[in-house]
């Protein structure tokens, strides 16, 4: 059976170092363009969703009203999220967070492209911020589900792209020996990783499903 995870170490050899120096490590062209292609998603969700917000907002400035692309009934109402209290969490719209974030993944991707190498710090708060960023946009999620009674299809893509951006960091990091992990551990995200992303997608889809099932089945 071939193999499916993304097989992110570094293939060149490592150059001659001093012995006291901290061990840095590059990924393979394969990560790397994970990271560019998941950032990119995130980064175009972003844009729409503020892009909308501000038309929103001068609509409502200006006495009119604005219903953005993506809002298309009852359920899937992008208009009825932008409006939530939730969507403005830390005091501004949450996807001027979401440029500024997926901007940083994309720049690390491109990095790994140029053959750049990190040393332990660096991946570890890289991992800290997609740990970050899946744990908001599962708070999120809990929210459009059972608070807002609402999905944004451009918030869908940035949270799928999160999900396998966060999964397949913390798998090169158990690997890497950057974070701790028995062998089976690492043998499993050697092999599996993709398995984990599409779990947690999977539920995501199984909740929204159950959470509306008679308006689809109606």
């Amino acid at each position: 059976m071939s193999k499916t995870t993304v097989k992110d170490v570094s293939t060149e050899p490592e150059p001659e170092r001093a012995a006291e120096a901290p061990r840095t490590v590059g990924g393979s062209r394969a990560f790397a363009l994970m990271l560019v292609i998941t950032g990119a998603a995130g980064l175009l969700a972003a844009w729409v969703i503020t892009i909308d917000k501000f038309k929103l907002l001068e609509a409502k400035v200006e006495g009119k009203t604005f219903v953005p692309g993506c809002s298309l009934n009852p359920v899937v109402s992008c208009g009825s999220v932008m409006e939530s209290d939730q969507a403005s969490v830390f005091g501004f719209p949450n996807p001027m967070l979401g440029l500024v974030a997926y901007g940083i993944v994309i720049c690390v991707g491109v990095s790994l492209l140029a053959r750049a190498r990190f040393p332990r710090w660096y991946w570890l708060t890289f991992n800290a911020g997609t740990l970050f960023g899946v744990s908001f946009c599962a708070w999120l999620t809990f929210q459009s589900l059972y608070r807002i009674g609402a999905l944004c299809l451009w918030c869908s893509l940035a949270w799928v792209a999160t999900i396998i951006m966060f999964w397949y960091v913390t798998s090169f990091n158990v690997r890497q020996g950057f974070l701790p992990g028995p062998r089976w551990l690492k043998g499993f995200f050697s092999e599996f990783t993709w398995v984990l992303p599409v779990l947690h997608i999977g539920v995501i889809g199984i909740l929204i499903m159950t959470r509306w099932w008679d308006f689809w089945t109606g």
